[in-house]
């Protein structure tokens, strides 16, 4: 049996990169992989995909499963940059130089790469790239700049694209997904919670928090301010079961890219914050409404194009984009050395 070890930023509970794992992990079973799962949680990565789990700063236990695998699986997201952590960037570096010194295949799995600020760091970062078995990136400015720097990559949708959500009858709910982050600001809240009231005050809001260490606070806030404005609204914070929950949706209002991919595969008739140009570029792709991080735009007009959009052509794009798996499983399906 092929041994495969993950590395990536699992085990913390964000939900994009714990769904990830879900549809790596699911498809690497297809193949009848031995799978063991790098993670800061080793116990409910086990518990959660039935994998072996090893802490993911367990040096003598890294080394031991990297040495005894056949196949060093880095990814996904954005492993391979130093804006959020120089140290993070040192740690999955060394990671996938390990796999190389004990000569194993080793693939960057659906990464945003980038940016690397640090010169050094940049250098390393590329010459590990240039070795690896099979890189794959998420998103055209990280294959542009492998292109760059030499590097033989191949551009693949979000692995979130091969995700299978059962159907899920519509409980006419509105969901509203916020994240804290830098831009985060009082005045959007302010008109989300005015959008809220003036167009879906007669319905039950769920406020999603997709990592509690990050979001829930915020979720709190937000709550309590449409109650400011509507002590009966109807409301609660979502904190688990994300994707059925995201699923039985009418509406959802939401900034974290994978939660909005997984309303759009739902046919949930979605609307993006632009926090982030990936969300930005989804928005344009799907041709769903998106609001600034400021909220300038005519929110009426939001809210017209928000209720005009037909579940039909929101399953008709992400039915067109097709994760490709067979460089992927060319490495697994080929005797290892």
């Amino acid at each position: 049996m092929v041994k495969a070890v993950i590395s990536g930023y699992y085990g913390f509970k964000n939900f994009g990169d714990e769904a990830i794992l879900s549809v790596l992990t699911e498809h690497l079973k297809t193949l009848g992989v031995d799978i063991t799962v790098f993670s800061s949680d080793p116990e409910f990565t086990s518990k959660t995909y039935g994998v072996n789990s090893v802490k993911s700063f367990d040096l003598k236990k890294l080394i031991k499963a990297i040495k005894e695998t056949d196949v060093l699986i880095s990814g996904g997201g954005s492993l391979l940059q130093d804006v959020t952590s120089l140290k993070s960037l040192v740690y999955y570096s060394a990671i996938i130089a390990l796999g190389l010194l004990f000569n194993k295949k080793v693939i960057i799995f659906a990464q945003g790469i980038g940016p690397i600020n640090n010169p050094f760091a940049r250098c390393i970062v590329m010459n590990l790239l240039k070795l690896c078995s099979l890189v794959t990136v998420r998103d055209e400015e990280s294959l542009k700049l492998l292109n760059n720097w030499k590097v033989n990559a191949k551009l693949v949708c979000d692995p979130i694209y091969s995700l299978t959500i059962k159907k899920i009858n519509c409980n006419n709910a509105v969901g509203v997904q916020l994240r804290d982050f830098k831009t985060m600001n009082y005045n959007l809240l302010h008109k989300l919670a005015l959008f809220i009231i003036n167009n879906f005050n007669d319905r039950k809001i769920e406020i999603f928090s997709l990592q509690q260490s990050l979001d829930f606070e915020l979720c709190k806030r937000f709550e309590q301010l449409l109650h400011s404005f509507n002590p009966d609204l109807k409301t609660e914070i979502i904190t688990g079961n994300i994707i059925e929950r995201i699923s039985g949706l009418e509406y959802l209002i939401g900034m974290r890219f994978h939660a909005l991919l997984v309303a759009i595969k739902s046919g949930v008739k979605t609307c993006a914050i632009n926090y982030d140009i990936k969300v930005e570029k989804l928005a344009k792709d799907a041709y769903i409404p998106i609001i600034s991080m400021d909220a300038h735009e005519n929110l009426d007009e939001i809210y017209l194009k928000l209720q005009n959009l037909k579940r039909e052509e929101l399953l008709r794009f992400v039915n067109s984009k097709t994760f490709d798996w067979q460089d992927f499983d060319n490495l697994f399906t080929v005797p290892a050395e």
